[in-house]
């Protein structure tokens, strides 16, 4: 033991002598950073991050003919003399869908004016808006306005979504978004058509549903706060715009407005009110579910369909198909939707000017109209006789 102490001791001593003798630079830590690699060459990356910027606005001169500007004034939609504006329309088909399928031209939107349209509903669903990018959307988006300004037609822009935005969970993938994805949308889509009176209107929310709870739960007040958000966010860029808003039950109930409506001017409500929401008789229930709202604010139907031919056409019956919606015609159904409407200064799109997405207004790319189109084209043009007891 003795030994090994002796052994330890001088080797010790002699291992502090060393160190002792060591200059104090060899204790002092490295604080220099390391060498940096050579920068990339931006050329070889997908895009330079830094160099975006917002998509750049595309407005019209003086030289572009320009639509007369559409606003609120109490219950009803005016032109700038303050004449009341009843829009009869349709809804076209997603442009990325129709320029995939090779559709997507002007002559698409000279078929859509002859039925007599005046009103363009554009959905734009968010899985193609985050794919195609949206300065890439927006391009196809110029395209439409543009030939809606040279057709006399003004034009929807519809976020065509259908969930629940507070829990975002929504129906199918195609539809999946989010609330900062949709706020961004929004600022995108004001901020590049601030100015151009063609689009009179952004629908904010296609169909706000909870799916009977199976997208998870939210209130009116939850609802209203996203909202009012949205507007916010679209008057700072767009004050002219008119927003549209829809209730729940797929944009269908409306009733949450008697006692707490949204706290905004120069809004509009939508409604879509499809002949399966509710049983015959439809009137007291559509009075009850959302035309009581028509008389103190503007309402629009953005979205019904599937209608039987009009008995007016050339003296043919009514005849039943399927609608896309999970019922078939109703005979019925159209004339009294029209009256009903129109009775309450309610405007108006069908849905929908493509041979696949149904309830459909055309059978294939020839433009052949189903009989819900020949009704649709019927009651655009004023041609529509209503219901009476023994039809």
């Amino acid at each position: 033991m003795k030994n090994i102490k002796q052994w330890i001791t001088p080797t010790a001593a002699s291992i502090g002598l060393v160190l002792l003798c060591l200059p104090t630079s060899a204790f002092a830590q490295n604080t220099n950073p390391p060498a940096q690699p050579a920068p990339a060459n931006p050329s070889n990356r997908l895009h330079v991050w830094w160099r975006d910027g917002a998509p750049g606005q595309r407005p019209y001169t003086v030289d572009n003919k320009k639509m007369p500007l559409i606003s609120v004034k109490g219950n009803k939609f005016v032109d700038p003399d303050g004449n009341t504006v009843l829009f009869r329309g349709l809804a076209i088909s997603d442009p990325d869908k129709l320029e995939m399928q090779g559709h997507w031209s002007k002559d698409h939107f000279v078929k859509v004016k002859e039925l007599g349209t005046k009103l363009v509903r554009i959905p734009i669903h968010p899985i193609v808006w985050r794919e195609r990018t949206p300065a890439e959307y927006l391009r196809l988006l110029d395209q439409a306005v543009g030939w809606c300004t040279e057709l006399d037609m003004y034009v929807i822009l519809d976020w065509h979504t259908i969930g629940n935005l507070e829990t975002e969970v929504f129906q199918d993938p195609m539809y999946v978004t989010s609330k900062q994805e949709t706020y961004n949308f929004w600022r995108t889509i004001s901020r590049h058509y601030a100015g151009h009176n063609t689009v009179a209107f952004f629908e904010l929310f296609n169909e706000p549903t909870t799916y009977r709870d199976q997208l998870g739960p939210i209130s009116w007040d939850d609802w209203k706060k996203i909202v009012v958000n949205e507007i916010t966010l679209i008057r700072a860029y767009n004050p002219q715009v008119i927003p549209l808003v829809a209730g729940f039950d797929w944009a269908y109930d409306l009733t949450p407005l008697r006692l707490s409506p949204i706290a905004a001017e120069g809004i509009a409500y939508t409604v879509h009110p499809y002949a399966n929401k509710r049983p015959q008789p439809w009137e007291p229930k559509w009075e009850e579910d959302f035309g009581f709202a028509a008389e103190k604010y503007p309402v629009i139907a953005t979205e019904f369909g599937g209608f039987a031919r009009p008995p007016s056409t050339n003296g043919q019956s009514a005849t039943a198909e399927s609608t896309g919606r999970g019922n078939r015609n109703n005979p019925a159904y159209g004339p009294a939707i029209i009256k009903y409407l129109e009775g309450k200064g309610i405007s108006w799109t069908v849905w929908c000017f493509d041979p696949e997405w149904g309830p459909t207004l055309i059978r294939n790319w020839n433009y052949e109209l189903t009989p819900s189109g020949e009704f649709a084209k019927a009651a655009m043009n004023g041609e529509i006789k209503q219901p009476t007891s023994n039809q």
